[in-house]
């Protein structure tokens, strides 16, 4: 099965474009979102694709953090760094989907590694090859020859 275009995860999930740019724009309060759009055209002239995955990004930072702030916090906490006011001041200046993807990738470098899984050997098939030929039956040949 093909995969679908944005335009159609849009229509199925929230109806039409305008839909989705209320969901979104319900994200943009002072605790989620940083203000770096372009005020003359708004969030309407934006991609289908990229609304997509704002409006999956908040959704998901908001049932885990609920806001900016908590998920600093648990950035410099996971990479033990809580007392460190030089990084809370640059990582407050990021946006919600870039300090997402530095929590993922700072969960994933720190995570503990998993053990390996060691896989059960093949069975080995049965070979069904013709015997072969020994060199003495080759000498024997040479010998049982006529002289011509």
């Amino acid at each position: 099965m093909a995969t679908k275009t944005p335009l159609m995860l849009v229509k199925e999930k929230f109806g039409d474009k305008a839909k989705l740019v209320d969901a979104v724009e319900s994200f943009t309060g002072a605790d989620l979102w940083v203000s770096r759009t372009n005020e003359d055209k708004g969030l309407a002239h934006v991609s289908n694709a990229k609304l997509l995955r704002l409006h999956a990004t908040f959704t998901q930072v908001k049932e885990k953090f609920g806001t900016r702030d908590k998920l600093i916090d648990a950035i410099l906490e996971i990479e033990k760094r809580t007392k460190d006011a030089g990084l809370r001041q640059r990582l407050s200046s990021w946006p919600v989907p870039r300090l997402f993807d530095a929590y993922k990738a700072a969960t994933k470098r720190h995570a503990p590694p998993q053990p390996r899984v060691k896989r059960a050997p093949k069975p080995e098939a049965k070979q069904t090859k013709a015997p072969k030929k020994t060199a003495k039956k080759s000498v024997a040949r040479k010998r049982d020859r006529k002289p011509g």
